[in-house]
């Protein structure tokens, strides 16, 4: 027990019901728990959900898949820069050096913790190629400002959607907005999940089908349709020298009813994080950015940033909240700060002031649909207790 004698409130945790539940037993008697009937259903169902009839969806295994096989995909590779924020998990960059390619980190809005737009045209050279924007805690990025600046130049973009189900920018849900692909993640602490996973979805259907070869070893045709066949179809070829990206069907099993769930789950978080703002508003903090007038945010995370002038720094609240019991996180340490990012590209923290200071100041509270309002009550006097004057 902690120091309240309170059972130990983690900073997040899925929700798992008894029809994921029920799925996965049937996934396990069926007797095809790797990628098969369940996993082309949850593309389907993906799509679906999206609402274009135009989109693919390819089911992987993580989302750090994802971003690899568009990448592969859209042709990247040594000579090529790809531009992305500082602020992000390594996940979003490390794809690009897979491929060989070069990383180019650039400073956020201070505002709302996004890509900046005005930071990216400043960063494009002749080599550059590919804009990856991260929709940062499930708010979008300014993908009106980013996608201009993409056609301005000729590049492609993939968006960073590991926080963004189910989000809009510009009254459209991410996943169908005008990039060249989207990656989604299912992992155990994002808005849905199936412990671990990811979804690629994209309009061009060479890519689609390019990540579909390149999930699974490079093999020209998926296992399933080979040993499904009612003729011998024992033959296939290795068409490229491909990845193991492939999506379990028992993972697919808890997506199709996690991803019924997600409009519920959104809009359970949103009146979590409402709760938050209204029993924080009087604290030296500032809030998380609210989505403008009529579009969605998917609440994956909520951050709190500490004024300059707060009694106490970032640091040391954390473990005031840990000693009440009460998990947090921080989202993120920036990759200007990473040796190896910081070594191979020479990065210093004064070119990124604003993900700096943002990362010195903030700090990720619980937020997920289990919570009742007496949790969230419970980190709020945590708070006002370490931070009231």
């Amino acid at each position: 027990m902690n120091a309240t004698d309170k059972p130990f409130l983690p900073f997040a945790l899925p929700e798992i019901g008894e029809e994921e539940i029920a799925e996965v037993v049937d996934t396990l008697r069926s007797g095809w728990v790797t990628t098969g009937p369940k996993a082309r259903r949850f593309e389907e169902a993906f799509a679906a959900y999206l609402g274009d009839a135009g989109l693919h969806c390819v089911a992987v295994n993580s989302a750090t898949a994802g971003l690899h096989l568009a990448l592969e995909a859209l042709g990247l590779g040594p000579g090529d820069e790809v531009i992305t924020t500082t602020h992000t998990f390594t996940a979003t960059a490390e794809v690009v050096r897979y491929l060989g390619a070069d990383v180019v980190l650039v400073d956020i809005d201070p505002a709302t913790l996004n890509l900046d737009p005005a930071a990216v045209e400043a960063a494009i050279t002749p080599r550059t190629k590919a804009l990856i924007p991260v929709h940062y805690a499930g708010l979008a990025a300014d993908m009106s400002a980013l996608t201009a600046i993409a056609r301005r130049h000729g590049l492609k973009i993939v968006e960073d959607a590991a926080h963004a189900l189910p989000t809009t920018s510009g009254g459209r849900l991410v996943g169908t907005l005008d990039s060249d692909a989207t990656v989604f993640s299912f992992y155990a602490n994002k808005t849905i999940t199936t412990g671990e996973g990811g979804m690629l979805v994209t309009r061009n259907e060479a890519l689609a089908k390019r990540a579909r070869v390149m999930r699974l070893h490079g093999i020209d045709r998926d296992a399933f349709d080979r040993f499904t066949a009612q003729r011998p179809s024992w033959h296939y070829e290795i068409v490229a020298p491909g990845f193991k990206y492939n999506l379990t069907d028992i993972a697919a099993a808890l997506g199709l009813h996690q991803l019924k769930r997600a409009d519920a789950f959104q809009q359970r978080r949103e009146a979590l994080a409402a709760r938050y703002d209204a029993a924080l508003a009087g604290l030296p903090v500032i809030l998380p950015p609210r989505a403008p007038a009529g579009e969605r945010h998917a609440w994956h995370l909520y951050v709190l940033r500490l004024h300059d002038d707060a009694p106490i720094g970032r640091d040391a609240l954390i473990e005031r909240l840990y000693a009440a019991g009460i998990g947090c996180s921080v989202h993120y340490i920036p990759l200007h700060l990473h040796p190896y990012w910081r070594e191979r590209y020479d990065l210093r923290p004064e070119r990124f002031p604003h993900s700096q200071h943002a990362f010195e100041t903030l700090l990720s509270l619980p937020l997920y649909t289990r919570m009742c309002e007496a949790d969230v009550d419970r980190v709020v006097a945590a708070l006002h207790e370490a931070l009231g004057a």
